[in-house]
């Protein structure tokens, strides 16, 4: 009998594509980590508050570090705290309970619900992270030495993975993963993205907004590409500043919200047909 499982169609402020859809509601039922990648504005992030609210479950977020290990995400011995009080006597420091704090990872095994656990970048961390992780979600417990205490999950967390291709992941990692890769939005895609954003805007503000901003990520030579956020916030800027479509035909104005570094914005200083 195939078991039933929530269906995840996206919400009414986070617009997906058939293939992200598909790619999370297969991640759901496999119970398997979903790996994202994609540029960076694609929504990735974002994607786990969608998630979240869709189904109606609380979500744990785990921004890694370069410093992070996976048994960070399950708890840390706050041996300096229990340092300080011992010196100066601020509480029971044989309580070792009191100084165990749960990480993302631990907080999620846990919670006497389902959660949705977002490990935001983990391309950042060392090479082991991944692999150490997937031992540790495949597991589904782990021992508080300190306590020896063992941590059971009574709830596998849907766990959304987002990674920036800074570094190659294992190929065991991926293997267990279930991937997508968000392209970009194409225009008809973004339209209804910005329309979230900007009800009210007008048609011909909207399509000159694109124009502009399509053609600065065709741009040769430049180095960073603005993404959907910082279009969004540019026409936020325009809106709020009554700037006319005419003036758009004639150069970029606030270049900087959508344009991030110098040497992009030398070579586009001439401004844009």
């Amino acid at each position: 009998m195939v078991k039933d499982f929530i269906q995840f169609r996206g919400t009414s402020d986070y617009i997906t594509s058939p293939a992200l859809e598909d790619a999370v509601n297969v991640s759901l039922a496999l119970e398997r980590p979903l790996l994202l990648k994609g540029e960076p504005g694609t929504g990735k992030t974002l994607l786990a508050t969608s998630v979240a609210e869709a189904l109606g479950m609380p979500l744990i977020r785990w921004h890694v570090k370069s410093t992070t290990s996976a048994a960070d995400g399950l708890y840390i011995y706050d041996t300096v705290q229990r340092l300080h009080d011992s010196r100066f006597g601020d509480s029971d420091v044989q309580d070792i309970r009191s100084y165990i704090r749960l990480g993302p990872l631990g907080r999620a095994f846990a919670s006497g619900e389902q959660v949705v656990l977002l490990i935001d970048e983990v391309d950042k961390a060392d090479i082991e992270f991944p692999n150490d992780l997937l031992n540790e979600l495949d597991n589904m417990s782990f021992t508080i030495m300190e306590l020896d205490e063992e941590v059971t999950a009574r709830h596998r967390p849907f766990v959304v993975i987002t990674s920036n291709n800074e570094k190659e992941l294992p190929q065991a990692f991926l293997r267990r993963c279930v991937f997508h890769y968000i392209d970009f939005p194409d225009r008809e895609l973004m339209k209804k993205i910005v329309g979230v954003h900007h009800p009210d805007i007008e048609n011909k503000l909207l399509a000159r907004c694109l124009d502009v901003f399509y053609h600065l990520r065709r741009t040769p030579g430049l180095r960073k590409l603005p993404s959907t956020s910082e279009l969004i916030d540019w026409i936020a800027a325009l809106q709020r500043s009554g700037v006319s479509i005419k003036k758009l035909k004639g150069e970029i104005p606030f270049l900087g919200t959508l344009i991030k570094g110098e040497q992009d914005l030398d070579l586009l200083a001439g401004g844009i047909r």
